[in-house]
């Protein structure tokens, strides 16, 4: 298990540069830029920009397009482009290079560099301020998710076929097929502006954490109620179930003592990427609620074309997900003594 544990580790990093380097390349590679505005930017000014961020190199400029250096019209470095196109590639892709090992040692220091739009804050003030939130509320949506589902999924098995079976695979059905950005103002309109039960946006106290999580988790506590189901009902019908109860030993026992442990490895085994989406995929659900989490951040980098910060809440998102798997595996080994890494 150890030595399983350390090479799981040590792959988290090949995989982390991979996806490090794929949002580099596809942010490089799309139009625009993050000081390209509807007011037209000075070009002196907006020379000065990219040089600060590195989005331009000078010794790549001096090197394939040397006569960009006395360039100041934008129109000028366009004519020039177009008239050496071979020379442009290259400069861009020198420059490309520049940055990608620029960004690629902050990364390693656990610097994700300056925001591009926001002058004078650095990504990790981003990463400090929204990622606590974001971590709050996909650990409520788990809850939810693990507390509602496995209620349901073990009522759906032990009374399989009959009334409390059908409702819970219907509640089931609906959780899986309503989406968050349904539910959600529906939930607001319920219970907030209907009841007055629960605050319809922010983030402040234990009412407002409520809809958000109830939202973002109710979709997963439909899966995990099917996988509880469809795990327990493998298990009971298992020679060692039939012994317990060949011995006399009261139901509740059989179910939560003998049966439970095997019927929730399938729900184990899909907690790994189901966290990982709970709290990556929570950016409809913080819009709705208004919640000051790394969603918001991750759609104006989008849209404001900031690449450090686009990128950092990516390679994050990334580390989650891993160490999110690692845990899964190592859980579900020991929850399964027939699993072996080793």
């Amino acid at each position: 298990m150890i030595r399983f544990v350390l090479r799981r580790i040590l792959g988290i990093f090949p995989i982390l540069l991979v996806v490090f380097t794929f949002s580099f390349v596809l942010m490089r590679v799309a139009p625009g830029g993050p000081f390209d505005a509807e007011k037209p930017v000075p070009p002196e000014v907006k020379r000065n920009l990219e040089l600060r961020y590195r989005m331009r190199e000078p010794w790549c400029e001096a090197r394939f397009l040397p006569a960009l250096q006395g360039v100041r019209s934008p129109d000028e470095e366009r004519a020039l482009r177009r008239a050496s196109p071979w020379a442009s590639r290259a400069e861009r892709v020198c420059t490309g290079l520049f940055q990608y090992g620029w960004m690629l040692g902050n990364y390693v220091r656990g610097d994700f560099g300056p925001s591009y739009k926001y002058k004078d804050r650095s990504v990790n003030e981003f990463i400090r301020a929204g990622m606590p939130v974001t971590l709050q509320l996909g650990l409520l949506a788990v809850t939810f998710a693990l507390g509602i589902g496995l209620v349901a999924g073990l009522v759906a098995a032990v009374y399989q076929n009959r009334w409390p079976d059908h409702l819970a695979m219907i509640a089931a059905l609906l959780g899986i097929s309503v989406p968050n950005f349904v539910l959600g103002p529906v939930l607001i309109l319920v219970f907030s502006l209907g009841l007055l039960w629960f605050p319809p946006a922010r983030w402040e106290s234990l009412s407002h954490v409520f809809l958000p999580g109830l939202t973002l988790g109710s979709a997963y506590a439909a899966y995990v109620a099917r996988l509880t189901r469809g795990g327990m009902l493998e298990v009971v019908r298992q020679d060692f179930i039939r012994t317990a109860r060949a011995k006399g030993l009261p139901e509740r026992l059989v179910i939560l003592r003998h049966a439970l442990r095997g019927g929730l490895l399938p729900v184990v085994s899909y907690l790994g990427p189901a966290m990982a989406a709970l709290f990556t995929g929570s950016i409809v659900v913080e819009r709705i609620f208004n919640v000051p989490g790394m969603g918001r951040y991750f759609v104006d980098a989008a849209i404001n074309r900031d690449i450090t910060l686009a990128m950092a809440v990516v390679v994050v998102n990334a580390v989650f997900l891993l160490v999110a798997n690692l845990v899964v595996d190592v859980v579900l080994g020991i929850l399964d003594p027939r699993v072996r890494y080793e």
